[in-house]
């Protein structure tokens, strides 16, 4: 146990997302994403105004970029593809400029020996989908997102066979559309059940989407989802406390309405008696739709809630975190290492998917990195967040659960959204102005682990 020794086959990797390092946003015929739209609109949507338009220049850099890649070690690397580029207005022509680019990213990648996992949704829809329908909230969204993903996968699919649909359902929904919307479009609905609704909707393109990839793939491929529910963490694992954190994961966050309807084909009935007359309208066959298959089911892990049992209707409650509790750069980011390992317990045993392979597809932290006098990152606070993530990792498998890979967020600083360029998550340093990459301490610290195949 002490020297924290990972399976063989551990697939180790790094994630990116599309709108936050690509830039390039008016070249080769994409046309606009709401997050285009919303970083221009007002001055206080994101922080000092900052946009996407050249974020990390990825687009002209990739190459360098695998490089990277190359130097840290990892064989496994997640990206999401841009809808704006693949198909601009978010329905109809094909832009195949825009997937050019892709396919020369990932013939670069396995060039290299690295397995591209594909987002196509990492939240930055075509606005002119927003100005047609309003985006999430139609249902017409759905089946335009299952249009493009099978055009994607009808290009790409000779290439790529890791295929994630969505990424982190609650963002693009009830952070952009509840009351308030910090994530584009920005748009405050009405009443919670308008918000719900958009939720909904986005399961039913998961569930579309699901369905073309396998219809489109040319070869056998692997689909999943990706989601980042609230974790709730016993503050003690004696019984009563383990047992009062299972009774509180259908009911914290929009756990209730996504991960659990994905992943078990029904809303969680406690959940719905909560929300009651906010409940989305649910039409004949939509669960069915909802609840397909997955090859294997993508985590997202940043932080926690401590949870004891409690002599209430819920049977639990929450801790809250107490003055001086370890918090990293951003107000949400409690240290909670313990999080990851339950994270996996309850999806495999709090919702009795027992035999779903799960992977890590984002896990890290912001912290203020600033270069020291011989331009170097040295940033131990990352390292200790991660390692201790790692720990909790390592826990998992060493007891038998099918945790089976780990993507560390991120692998370069990028356009944190609202955040602008103010918080960096990146296990490598950007000099905005200059483009320059700078690996930080925590970069060589991961190859290590890598390299090792364990946590050192």
């Amino acid at each position: 146990m002490a020297s924290y020794q990972f399976p063989e086959s551990f697939a180790w990797g790094a994630a990116t997302a599309a709108y936050q390092i690509e830039g390039a946003v008016q070249e080769d015929g994409r046309k606009p994403s709401v997050w285009d739209v919303f970083s221009r609109r007002l001055r206080w949507h994101t922080l000092n105004r900052d946009t996407g338009d050249v974020a990390c220049d990825h687009y002209h850099r990739y190459q360098d970029d695998v490089k990277l890649m190359v130097q840290l070690g990892i064989k496994h690397y997640r990206f999401s593809v841009s809808w704006c580029r693949i198909v601009p207005d978010g329905r109809g022509a094909v832009n195949e400029a825009g997937v050019d680019f892709y396919r020369r990213l990932v013939d670069c990648l396995l060039e290299h020996g690295i397995t591209p996992y594909v987002t196509l949704f990492h939240w930055d829809s075509p606005q002119a989908l927003e100005d047609r329908y309003g985006s999430w909230r139609s249902r017409e969204m759905a089946k335009d997102f299952a249009d493009y993903a099978e055009v994607v996968v009808k290009r790409l699919g000779d290439r790529v066979t890791r295929w994630i649909t969505l990424n982190e359902i609650v963002c693009f929904t009830h952070m952009s559309y509840g009351k308030f919307p910090m994530h584009a479009p920005g748009k405050r609905l009405q009443n919670e059940q308008e918000v719900w609704q958009t939720s909904h909707h986005a399961l039913l393109a998961h569930g579309l989407a699901c369905q073309a990839i396998r219809a489109a793939s040319p070869t056998p491929c692997a689909v999943a989802i990706v989601d980042n529910p609230a974790i709730p963490v016993p503050i003690s694992e004696s019984a009563e406390n383990i047992a009062a954190a299972r009774a509180a994961f259908s009911r914290l966050g929009i756990n209730g309405g996504a991960i659990v309807p994905v992943l078990t084909g029904a809303y969680s009935p406690q959940f719905l008696t909560d929300l009651g007359a906010d409940a989305p309208t649910i039409e004949a066959d939509d669960l069915a739709t909802i609840h397909q298959p997955l090859d294997w089911f993508g985590l997202n892990v940043y932080s926690g809630s401590y949870v004891r049992a409690a002599d209430n209707d819920k049977g639990f409650e929450l801790v809250p975190f107490p003055k001086g509790y370890p918090r990293l750069h951003m107000p949400w980011l409690w240290v909670v290492p313990e999080s990851l390992y339950w994270g996996v317990c309850h999806v495999n045993d709090t919702l009795g998917q027992v035999a779903l392979p799960i992977v890590v597809t984002e896990n890290g932290c912001a912290v203020k990195d600033r270069l020291n006098k011989a331009n170097e990152i040295a940033d131990a606070d990352r390292i200790f967040y991660l390692r201790h993530h790692l720990h909790a990792a390592h826990r998992a498998v060493s007891e038998g659960y099918p945790l089976q890979g780990y993507f560390v967020w991120s692998l370069l600083d990028n356009f944190e959204w609202a955040w602008g360029y103010s918080r960096r998550f990146g296990i490598t340093y950007i000099d905005y102005p200059s483009q320059q990459r700078i690996p930080k301490a925590s970069f060589h610290w991961y190859s290590e682990c890598i390299r090792q195949n364990r946590v050192v």
